[in-house]
């Protein structure tokens, strides 16, 4: 998926379904590393992926906190 796909989806999130991504992305990224470890990992490029739409998951968390702060 396109990233600005990801995060236009990731955006139309509610602050449940982002923490419920989040968990699932998290739980991914540890099942990742654990096959890295034992040598199973064939696609390399998703763990920087996964990565990177934590981080986002969580950029978006923060800044619609900071939105509801506000108002």
């Amino acid at each position: 998926m396109k990233s600005n796909e990801r995060l236009s989806d990731i955006k139309a999130m509610t602050a449940d379904q982002l923490q419920d991504e989040l968990l699932k992305l998290k739980k991914e990224q540890f099942n990742l590393r654990f096959q890295r470890a034992t040598g199973q990992l064939e696609n390399t490029a998703r763990v920087a992926q996964v990565r990177k739409d934590i981080a986002r998951v969580k950029t978006i968390q923060r800044q619609k906190q900071a939105a509801e702060a506000a108002a």
